[in-house]
């Protein structure tokens, strides 16, 4: 008898078809209160998830068989790791297997408010524009020689500092604790880097203690001709700080590619000209999603012939 998974979330159809044809799969199922498992789930060895959805204890007591969680993407913060030691369940992220694919994409929403790309193809496609000896579109900073601040300098954190490099912005950055082996500048807390900054990028793990993170605060702080990108998770931001931001012309723009209640975007939000708006896909990239779907066969295999896991954080 092939071995039970369970898949919370709905995964990409490819992985699925490789997962069935050595596994049962079930799922995906609506929420993740126990009474919403499929029949059947009691005997599941792997819980298949994302690290958005709520993995709690109450869940983990409903699956007796389960071994493994394995989270398709970086982030666990949904994960209840105390209950999953306590049950000696290991848990799995993909590691940086996305990190080149998002670093790229934070880049592409740098490029994208700072350069304002969207405003100059409104500009063109609304007729206005008759040549630049009629009207021209404003004249904006640029990135040489600005300072670029990463909040979270992870792996994903350190890849978009090598792509700030190469458009020769200075590179700073504010972690848990300062990485020697790096030659940028470290800030003690996230409001001293959002003063330094021109550019401002949300790299940080999801966490208790990171929601809310950029406020109203560190929004003045970052100023009118300052710029801000999230490509970590919506819970950092606190949107109704970033509205009022941005119809204050308190920061010049910013670009997002996550949301705190994901999918619905604040309509305030929407209204915004100087905010490039994007539905999480940061990672959407095939060689990230092949790199993913690779590390979690590999951690299920690995789970139940005794192997390796890859990633593993509990």
């Amino acid at each position: 008898m092939k071995p039970t998974l369970l898949m919370a979330p709905q995964l990409p159809q490819g992985l699925v078809t490789q997962l069935e044809a050595h596994y049962r799969v079930l799922g995906p199922f609506p929420s993740a209160a126990p009474e919403a498992l499929p029949a059947g789930a009691e005997e599941a060895v792997a819980l298949l998830t994302i690290g958005g959805l709520p993995t709690r204890a109450a869940l983990l007591d409903a699956l007796p068989a389960l071994r493994l969680v394995a989270c398709y993407g970086t982030g666990y913060e949904g994960v209840e790791l105390d209950a999953c030691r306590a049950r000696g369940i290991a848990v799995t992220t993909a590691g940086d297997a996305n990190a080149t694919a998002v670093a790229e994409f934070a880049f592409g929403l740098i490029l994208a408010s700072a350069r304002r790309l969207l405003q100059g193809d409104a500009f063109v496609r609304s007729g206005r524009w008759q040549g630049n000896a009629v009207e021209r579109m404003p004249q904006v900073p640029g990135l040489a020689g600005r300072r670029l601040g990463i909040y979270g300098l992870g792996e994903i954190g350190r890849r978009i500092a090598r792509r700030g490099e190469a458009f020769d912005m200075e590179i700073g950055y504010f972690n848990r604790s300062p990485r020697a082996e790096l030659d940028y500048v470290y800030h003690g807390s996230l409001l001293e880097l959002a003063r330094w900054s021109d550019v401002l990028v949300v790299a940080v793990r999801a966490s208790a203690e990171t929601i809310g993170a950029v406020n109203a605060e560190v929004l003045a702080a970052l100023g009118a001709e300052g710029h801000l990108v999230n490509i970590s998770r919506g819970s950092v931001v606190d949107e109704d700080a970033l509205a009022d931001a941005l119809e204050q012309h308190v920061i010049a723009g910013a670009g997002l590619d996550v949301f705190a209640k994901e999918p619905e975007v604040p309509e305030r939000l929407r209204q915004q000209a100087n905010l490039v708006l994007s539905p999480h896909v940061a990672a959407n990239a095939a060689s990230a999603q092949s790199a993913q779907q690779q590390v979690m066969l590999a951690n299920i295999a690995a789970i139940l012939q005794g192997g390796e896991l890859r990633n593993r954080i509990a």
